[in-house]
């Protein structure tokens, strides 16, 4: 087992920010810890990198204990955490190489673990890391995070501010990084993110919610959810909550996702109640249910 997690707590004076946290992680696997901010995903990176440590609950990291083996597991780890965290007045190959030196490696012993990423950003190298944009920053982070060889790489929020298609070229790096045998823990509040783990948790006010694989989580889940459509949508999502058979209404990118609790339900009647309330131009249609509806249902 790669991570295990065993009844972890944290507080902040009055704020529980951890509230007894189990799960494990299989060496290999790509797991991800998906939740808004504020759930807590940045402080248990900082308790199993030995940045912090627990109220109650212990935990390993590559067979090290976070108590016992700080030395060890910070030798074992590779760290990149929400915020840009290198040195921006030095260039990009001086970061990589100050990083190297660190852990006592060259750029070069371990060269062909960063190399997919660092071709990218090479034509660059002698760019001051402060001028780079948010893709490049995030490469250079990774490629820092990756020169000691790790054994397990932690990624609190990685894509946060990136552009859509670095966003997409970052996963398809940590599929391949995946596949050289690295343990990956990333955290993300994007739920479309989520479907492109082997594992997720669903974690909310320091509680985990659920466990499993993006597919199982969808294929749990057993309502019937309905995309609705109208001129006017502030108004439907207030009209939407008042209908009888309501079970749960929450705006959704350009619809309003709608569940009843009444087996009873139709559309017909749905569609006269909204047709009543005055709202025109109206769409009513079945929907593919998706991690996020099943978080807010959680």
């Amino acid at each position: 087992m790669s991570i295990s997690v065993q009844n972890i707590s944290k507080r902040y004076k009055n704020v529980q920010a951890l509230q007894n946290i189990s799960f494990e992680v299989n060496e290999g696997e790509l797991f991800g810890l998906i939740g808004p901010d504020g759930a807590g995903k940045t402080t248990l990176f900082r308790l199993l990198t030995t940045l912090l440590v627990p109220n109650e609950g212990n935990a390993t990291v590559a067979e090290f204990d976070i108590l016992k083996n700080v030395k060890e597991i910070r030798n074992s780890v590779g760290y990149m955490p929400g915020k840009f965290s290198l040195y921006q007045d030095l260039t990009i190959a001086e970061n990589l190489e100050f990083f190297a030196t660190i852990f006592g490696t060259t750029v070069e012993e371990n060269y062909d673990l960063i190399e997919d990423i660092y071709v990218q950003i090479e034509p660059f190298k002698n760019r001051r890391a402060g001028a780079l944009s948010g893709g490049m920053k995030q490469k250079l982070a990774l490629c820092c995070a990756l020169i000691h060889k790790p054994k397990v790489l932690f990624l609190d929020e990685p894509t946060t501010g990136v552009d859509p298609v670095s966003r997409k070229e970052f996963w398809e790096m940590l599929k391949r990084l995946k596949q050289k045998g690295i343990t990956i823990l990333v955290s993300t509040p994007y739920m479309d993110e989520a479907a492109l783990c082997d594992r997720i948790a669903l974690i909310q006010e320091g509680k985990i919610l659920k466990i499993d694989s993006p597919e199982n989580i969808v294929n749990s889940y057993e309502n019937v959810i309905y995309e609705v459509k109208s001129d006017t949508m502030y108004q439907l999502i207030e009209d939407l909550k008042m209908f009888p058979s309501s079970y749960s209404v929450y705006a959704f990118g350009e619809f309003v996702h709608y569940t009843y609790k009444d087996e009873s339900f139709q559309i017909e009647n749905l569609m006269n109640y909204l047709t009543e309330k005055r709202h025109q131009n109206i769409v009513i249609q079945k929907a593919k249910t998706t991690i996020e509806d099943v978080f807010m249902d959680l």
